[in-house]
């Protein structure tokens, strides 16, 4: 089965690299984009104003502001382990 992970829109670059690796990325506009993912990666900037930090998803939330894409699908990879 596919791992399934939220990305927001503006980190295409680490879409591109979720998605070489075989995941399934959908973008995370809101906080119900976030269900039935097994990670969700944010810029940081605007997480609390997505809601993102409440209960919305059991899920790691993978902050990727700082990382490169390679660091943050090591983050991924290493969050569902």
């Amino acid at each position: 089965m596919t791992k399934k992970i939220a990305v927001e829109q503006s980190l295409t670059n680490v879409t591109e690299a979720l998605r070489e690796k075989g995941y399934d990325v959908v973008d995370l506009k809101s906080a119900e984009d976030a269900k039935n993912c097994s990670a969700c990666v944010v810029t940081g900037m605007d997480s609390n104003v997505m809601g993102i930090q409440d209960i919305s998803t059991l899920a790691p939330v993978i902050e990727a502001s700082g990382l490169s894409a390679n660091e943050v699908c090591r983050q991924v990879e290493e969050s569902m382990h």
